[in-house]
């Protein structure tokens, strides 16, 4: 791809985290180039190209089944920038020199640019200096570079815990303060975002990171509160989830966002169940279906989840009352059901999580492996894989009602 473009007459360097991993003895997820050819002028150089991008255009150029990320070299920021009423650039497809470019990206480490011809790094604002004092710096004023895109709050987490790196108290300072302006972010955004920073081998330390800074409540108000109403269990259970998460990652195995979802948010959910329950008398699965209606509705105006991924979450919740119903020919149904071994993952995470499910994991791990558990009901309907026979109504045609919940 850079013989390509150079060949062409234009510059072309591999730039951003790619080279600063390689630097780091890290290896690279992906490579980015940028260059001083304009998206058209990439569009027709690449057949596989795709331009993408409101807010600052980028070529998309696929490979196979690996896609660069080319950009045009960005201008200075200007007047001429549109803006919104914090200060967050809404337009920003004004193009410049190398030089320009490296001043408009986020962190020194990050402005790193690197010619494969000649094997040379350019430099211009001292990243490789902090790649060397371990230090995460903004390029630039803090929080004019915080106004201009918050996100970059959350890039400093992340990037700071997966390097190892310390960030500089001048890229911490303004972050509390600022933390609201994470609201304005479109929450489609802030979605893929937090994937980024939880499904990760550094998910604790970024979720611990995200609490001190503040930068939680903007992400996660409901959950928020409940660090706030009942902190230790609330932080065990997510941490726990977290760590059990980066686990899998390590070891190659998928992870679920809409488990990771069900997981940050249980708590919150759960006390809203009780609280109506309690208050307004409705059966706990009831209680619970308008809870998750409740959070869902009010998550969604921060973090925008897609349907994949959250109506599988609403599952898993408004499964667990089912972990009570050891009776009659219910098991056998609820064995059955698609998102069985999720709702039972996750009652293993409640369990070890602090709350008294002993009984019940005992009775459905036993349940799944065909074989009589120690505690099971005297009534248990899944032992050695055997049904019990239901007794005939003494009417005939009779309606069997409703099953009772509990």
């Amino acid at each position: 791809m850079l013989d390509t473009l150079q060949e062409a007459g234009f510059e072309a360097y591999v730039v951003g985290g790619g080279v600063r991993d390689l630097l780091t003895g890290l290896k690279p997820k992906d490579f980015d180039v940028a260059t001083d050819a304009r998206p058209e002028q990439i569009r027709r150089l690449f057949r596989s190209c795709r331009l993408v991008g409101r807010r600052f255009m980028i070529a998309h150029v696929r490979f196979g089944h690996e896609t660069v990320e080319v950009t045009t070299f960005r201008g200075p920021i200007s007047d001429t920038h549109e803006r919104d009423a914090t200060g967050r650039i809404l337009s920003d497809n004004v193009y410049g020199t190398l030089e320009d470019d490296a001043f408009r990206r986020d962190f020194t480490v990050n402005a790193l640019y690197y010619d494969a011809r000649s094997g040379i790094i350019v430099d211009y604002v001292g990243g490789l200096e902090d790649l060397r004092n371990r230090t995460l710096r903004l390029i630039g004023e803090p929080e004019s570079r915080y106004r201009e895109d918050a996100v970059r709050m959350l890039r400093a987490v992340r990037i700071g815990n997966k390097l190892h790196f310390r960030l500089d108290p001048a890229c911490i300072e303004p972050m509390q303060r600022l933390a609201p302006l994470l609201r304005e972010i479109p929450p489609a955004r802030l979605f893929d975002e937090i994937l980024k920073l939880l499904l990760n081998p550094d998910a604790v330390e970024n979720f611990r990171a995200l609490h001190w800074l503040h930068l939680w409540q903007a992400l996660f108000p409901e959950v928020d509160a409940a660090l706030e109403r009942e902190p230790e269990r609330t932080r065990a259970f997510i941490e726990r989830a977290l760590a059990g998460a980066a686990e899998r990652l390590h070891q190659g195995l998928p992870v679920s966002p809409a488990f990771l979802f069900a997981a940050l948010l249980w708590v919150p959910v759960q006390a809203r169940a009780r609280d109506l329950a309690e208050r307004q008398g409705h059966p706990l699965f009831v209680a619970l279906q308008q809870a998750t209606e409740e959070l869902m509705t009010r998550q969604a105006l921060r973090i925008a989840m897609p349907k994949r991924f959250s109506v599988p979450a609403r599952e898993i919740w408004q499964l667990q009352p089912r972990f009570e119903q050891r009776r009659g020919g219910r098991p056998q149904r609820f064995l059955a059901h698609p998102r069985f071994r999720a709702a039972y993952d996750f009652l293993l995470l409640r369990h070890r999580s602090g709350e008294s499910l002993q009984e019940s994991v005992d009775w459905w791990t036993a349940a799944q492996q065909g074989v009589p558990s120690p505690m099971a009901d005297s009534a248990s309907p899944v032992v050695h894989g055997q049904r019990r026979r239901r007794r005939r109504r003494s009417r005939r045609g009779a309606h069997p009602g409703p099953e009772p919940q509990s």
